[in-house]
Parts: structure tokens; C-alpha cells; sequence
């Protein structure tokens, strides 16, 4: 996934940070845009789409602990983006600014 961003111009910040309650799976970078995507991914359809596991408590959570991480860059006037990237066996679909 960090290779997407990496494609789209943007400087891979962080890979699986973790804080307490929270992890960020990709965190990118391009100027004063900050990206954070959560990854869903799935082999297969058959459980489900990974479009699916992204509930309203996970993105409260992925929302929480990206603006822990900006905070924690000491920059003021970033602006942060929250992305989905759903991976389902070969595919991959993201959806900019999901939440």
C-alpha cells in the first residue's frame, strides 16, 4: 500500500505506528497534506467485503490516533486526509477522504 503513495508523489511518514487504543496502518506525506489509510484486506469475497470492517468505532479510532500522530510532527497547519484501501485477493480500491 505505501507503494501507491510512494507512486502518487506522496513521502511515506509512517508504516503500523501504534499508541495506545490505536495503529495507523500507512501514514503519507506530500507538502501540508497529511494521508492516513487504513488497509482492509480479504483473499477472498466470501467473508465479506473489506469495505465491510470499516465500522464507525474503527474509523473513531483510526480518526483519534491519526491526530495524535500529526500532533506528534509539531507542524501547524498540516491538513489530514483519512483514506480506506480495500485489498480483496489482487484488487485494490482506494477511496480518498472515506471518513
Amino acid at each position: 500500500m505505501a507503494r501507491w503513495y510512494a507512486r502518487q508523489g506522496f513521502d511515506i511518514v509512517a508504516r503500523n505506528w501504534t499508541m495506545r487504543g490505536g495503529e495507523l496502518d500507512v501514514v503519507a506525506r506530500r507538502g501540508r497534506l497529511v494521508v492516513v489509510c487504513e488497509v482492509k484486506a480479504r483473499a477472498t469475497g466470501a467473508w465479506g467485503s473489506p469495505w465491510e470492517a470499516m465500522t464507525p468505532l474503527k474509523q473513531q479510532r483510526v480518526r483519534r490516533a491519526g491526530h495524535v500522530f500529526v500532533r506528534t510532527l509539531g507542524e501547524k497547519g498540516l491538513r489530514v486526509r483519512f483514506d480506506v484501501a480495500a485489498v480483496t485477493g489482487t484488487r485494490l480500491e482506494v477511496l480518498e477522504d472515506a471518513f
